[in-house]
């Protein structure tokens, strides 16, 4: 992923979004500033990995309000949020609704870019847990609907036999579709095998046994 750097400094004072503007760029980032949350959720562009910098008290839309709406606009953005003396109980609100981290105004200027380091650090993770997601699920392309059934048991931990006799086949034609399975995936061992299940979703018990049979789980007696 190509770092942006790009922070949404969303406040309604304008000093604070002009010193947070010169912090910020001197520290290296890119900074939109925004004086309400509806100009933020309508202008900001989705598609540019960005951190915000949130006010919790604004008027018209407050942050929480802000926050609570990003998702529904498209703004998948890691949130800091901008609290004054005596908001803390709307700072822990925040918090428990996703924020990442609340920083209390005057700022630390150290805190604030420990803070968005972690922010950006959390957008690359993320994107690159999608990129594996998307390359598992892309490699799952090249199996039968049978080769991915019986990879999903065994990512579920199940036996041959236990396989077998859901789908309702042999032990032995598992085993086929096993080395199928290895061969087209380009895996070395059945961990390397696992890893590319797992990234794409598969493994899931509790889904195994609604689809095949409603077998009961080990608690299920």
């Amino acid at each position: 992923m190509t770092e942006t750097r790009l922070v949404h400094v969303v406040d309604d004072e304008d000093s604070v979004r002009r010193s947070l503007d010169f912090l910020l760029r001197t520290a290296g980032y890119n900074v939109e500033r925004w004086a309400d949350g509806d100009a933020f959720l309508k202008g900001a562009d989705k598609s540019v990995h960005a951190c915000v910098l949130l006010d919790i008290r604004m008027p018209g839309l407050d942050g929480l309000e802000v926050q609570e709406r990003m998702g529904d606009a498209g703004l998948d953005f890691p949130v800091i949020v901008l609290t004054g003396h005596g908001d803390i109980s709307l700072a822990v609100r925040a918090m428990k609704a996703g924020a990442m981290d609340f920083l209390e105004k005057p700022f630390d200027r150290e805190k604030l870019l420990r803070s968005l380091a972690v922010a950006f650090r959390q957008i690359a993770d993320r994107e690159t847990l999608r990129d594996r997601a998307q390359w598992a699920r892309a490699q799952l392309g090249k199996l039968t609907e049978r080769e991915r059934e019986v990879l999903d048991g065994l990512a579920c931990g199940y036996p041959n036999k236990t396989i077998a006799y859901d789908l309702g086949i042999s032990s032995r034609t598992v085993e086929v579709y096993r080395a199928n399975v290895m061969a087209k995936l380009d895996v070395g061992n059945f961990a390397d095998a696992l890893r590319v299940a797992f990234a794409a979703g598969l493994g899931s018990e509790q889904g195994w046994r609604k689809t095949h049979c409603e077998r009961p789980g080990p608690g299920d007696a």
